[in-house]
């Protein structure tokens, strides 16, 4: 124990583990920590570097020359920088959704970022979204859950979310995505996206966005509580 807490929260593309973990961390006074973001610079730096987002060794050989940093502006939400530059907005592009998820599957680039996000939590109170925080990345969280909804309530969230940026998807497109994305989460073979044996399950399916973060603020007391 380093005196800090530690709450890992995994789950699929589009459940809202974002949203619902910034909001959360606000509400308790966390450092909250997007670990997609990081993975989704690494994917666009190969975007735009013209890399095969599959190519493993291209990759690789790309990783030394990206600085990668992450803070907080004024209103407190997560900002990635790569090599300078703001890539906050540039890194949720739909493309770079499975760029992000094609490089988030390499040993090197996990290796390159593990690092960055376990020295977040030696440091700070932390929640910490993912795929594989509880499992892989803090597997001594002091609490763990498991976030997801339906596949056609993502697609539906992400599409309305893309609507209010001006990046507007038809919703079987969307689907699609997700669909695709969730098996090339859950079957990739470095670290797939899975419920950890000691995670709390939260499916968000049926229920709005204030409930959700009810729960999901009610299942981290209770479970610090329980370990106190």
């Amino acid at each position: 124990m380093n005196g800090h807490i530690a709450v890992a929260i995994d789950g699929p593309s589009g459940a809202g583990k974002s949203s619902l973990a910034r909001k959360a961390a606000a509400k308790l006074g966390y450092i909250y920590v997007d670990t997609g973001a990081i993975y989704r610079t690494v994917g666009l730096a190969a975007d735009r570097a013209g890399l095969d987002t599959h190519d493993e060794d291209a990759v690789k050989a790309l990783l030394p020359s990206l600085g990668i940093d992450m803070g907080y502006n004024t209103a407190g939400e997560q900002c990635m920088t790569l090599n300078g530059e703001d890539v906050s907005a540039a890194i949720r592009q739909p493309r770079i959704s499975m760029a992000a998820s094609n490089v988030s599957a390499m040993p090197p680039v996990r290796a390159f970022l593990l690092d960055m996000q376990r020295k977040m939590a030696r440091e700070n109170d932390v929640i910490m979204d993912g795929r594989d925080i509880g499992t892989v990345v803090l597997p001594d969280a002091e609490v763990k859950i498991f976030l997801t909804a339906s596949p056609e309530a993502r697609a539906q969230r992400r599409m309305l979310e893309l609507e209010q940026k001006g990046m507007s998807q038809p919703y079987d497109d969307v689907l699609r995505e997700i669909l695709q994305r969730d098996e090339q989460d859950m079957n990739r073979a470095i670290a797939p996206l899975r419920q950890a044996d000691d995670a709390v399950l939260l499916d968000t399916s049926d229920i709005g966005f204030d409930e959700s973060l009810d729960r999901l603020c009610g299942i981290i007391g209770a479970q610090l509580e329980k370990k106190s």
